[in-house]
């Protein structure tokens, strides 16, 4: 298994640049690319869905952006200990009908030795919005670095 630094124990340094990996690589919407840190048996609890392993995995990640249109993600590091990170996160996005929703979170995550994450427990609330409300309107892709953080939006 190849590793996928930075490796814990965490650091606050370390912790939020995994983070901040993690949100890149979602705001890639890319199914093939975000399963690559997930190790083998990965164990998820996402809303009332739980994936385990890579393969159900990506069936959710496929499932989940062909529901959620334009989808936008900011992650911010809330605690960390050793091999584990605490994140809330907010996301933005619209379904078929053009209805706009902010969605808010918590994960936690729990990685092994060699960086890859094992165990992502996720809350998640949805609340419609109005497109006027919307906070998020970078180009689809990666979150400018510029771009405000959740503490900074008042999120």
């Amino acid at each position: 298994m190849e590793p996928r630094p930075p490796l814990p124990p965490f650091t606050a340094e370390t912790a939020a640049q995994k983070v901040r990996m993690a949100e890149d690589a979602w705001n890639s919407r890319d199914p093939d690319r975000v399963v690559k840190v997930y190790t083998e048996d990965t164990r998820w609890r996402n809303r009332a869905e739980f994936p385990v392993g890579r393969d159900q995995v990506h069936a959710f990640l496929v499932r989940k952006w062909a529901r959620e249109l334009d989808y936008r993600l900011i992650k911010e590091l809330w605690a960390f200990d050793a091999n584990r990170i605490a994140v809330r996160f907010v996301y933005e996005w619209h379904d078929d009908s053009g209805q706009w929703f902010r969605s808010h979170g918590n994960e936690n995550w729990q990685f092994n030795e060699h960086g890859y994450m094992a165990q992502r427990h996720a809350s998640i609330n949805d609340r419609p919005i109005s497109e006027g409300e919307r906070l998020f309107h970078w180009p689809l892709g990666r979150r400018p670095d510029e771009h405000a953080s959740l503490s900074a939006l008042g999120l």
